[in-house]
């Protein structure tokens, strides 16, 4: 057990028995109350976020992790195939390991899998930003390029993102993974 003062962000504590990921921890003193920590923290189960208080003297237990690199080969079933880029061993990560970022993922890509000391997954971390093709979207008139407008498109994996109105298909462009948004163009 760790006092809550020696976590940071992104650390895993077991929180209620399950593992959670620290988004946010902000030391706040309201006037003459006791001081508390404000946790902002992700159920790397279920995925969900959820927002707590801990008491500044409170302890909580970190789970102790491993990160190695794997690279991304085939979809199996609900699963995603990963291969260790050291060892060559495959292993299956189940989808809501990877979370909504799983739209994202092409193949040969390399991501960070996070082990608990058990040698379940905890949770699977794409690159922040990833280089997709636009394989379907509708084109732009004169007019709709001067405006400063979205569009939908579809990415070569399948997934929507809005993108501005200049972008046609075949362009590569550029995602960030947290959010889904697009960020900008890349020129080959």
């Amino acid at each position: 057990m760790v006092s809550i003062s020696n976590v940071s962000r992104g650390s895993i504590i077991r929180w209620k028995g399950e593992p959670h990921s620290i988004e946010s921890l902000i030391h706040r003193t309201p006037g003459n109350l006791r001081a508390f920590y404000q946790a902002n923290m992700k159920n790397l189960k279920t995925g969900r976020n959820v927002e707590y208080r801990f008491s500044a003297s409170e302890s909580v237990d970190v789970i102790v992790t491993e990160r190695k690199k794997y690279q991304y080969l085939y979809r199996d079933g609900s699963d995603y195939v990963m291969m260790d880029n050291e060892t060559f061993d495959q292993i299956n990560v189940p989808e809501l390991a990877l979370g909504s970022a799983s739209r994202f993922i092409k193949d040969g890509i390399t991501v960070d899998i996070v082990f608990a000391d058990d040698g379940s997954i905890l949770e699977v971390e794409l690159p922040t930003f990833i280089d997709l093709e636009v394989t379907e979207t509708s084109p732009a008139s004169k007019d709709d390029r001067a405006t400063s407008g979205t569009k939908p498109a579809i990415v070569e994996t399948g997934a929507e993102v809005n993108v501005p109105m200049f972008i046609q298909t075949g362009s590569i462009i550029r995602i960030d993974t947290r959010s889904g948004d697009y960020m900008e163009r890349v020129k080959k």
